[in-house]
């Protein structure tokens, strides 16, 4: 941290003590369960994980709209809809057994791997 002018400054290429360990991984299925796209009834999949910014890309969720510029490939310009990230608090794994959402745990393998625990059916993620 950097002092400024009375305040601190947090640098962006400041490594952090610690990775953090998250149970969602791109290609699984999530369910949003808060913010203006929640349905727990409804999975939809993880197309990329950020693990330095906590975030999520999910497919069809929070869609903006992006306006691109006029170039050589595109002279006319156009208005783009796609994904953004959330947060990954705000997400939770889907089970398909159970048809729900469902809470992770993980347990360690005899060779030394974790695997992936679905708490509500008690099945293996993939």
């Amino acid at each position: 941290m950097k002092k400024c002018g009375g305040q601190q400054q947090i640098h962006s290429k400041v490594k952090k003590r610690f990775k953090a360990k998250f149970n969602i991984k791109k290609g699984d299925n999530v369910v949003v369960i808060s913010g203006a796209d929640k349905d727990r009834s409804k999975a939809h999949k993880v197309l990329s994980v950020d693990l330095m910014a906590s975030r999520v890309l999910v497919e069809g969720i929070n869609m903006v709209t992006k306006h691109l510029k006029p170039n050589a490939q595109n002279p006319q310009g156009s208005i783009v809809k796609e994904e953004a990230p959330i947060h990954i608090s705000n997400v939770m794994l889907w089970d398909a057994k159970a048809k729900a959402p469902a809470r992770v745990r993980r347990e360690r393998k005899e060779d030394g791997n974790f695997v992936r625990i679905s708490k509500k059916s008690g099945e293996v993620i993939k």
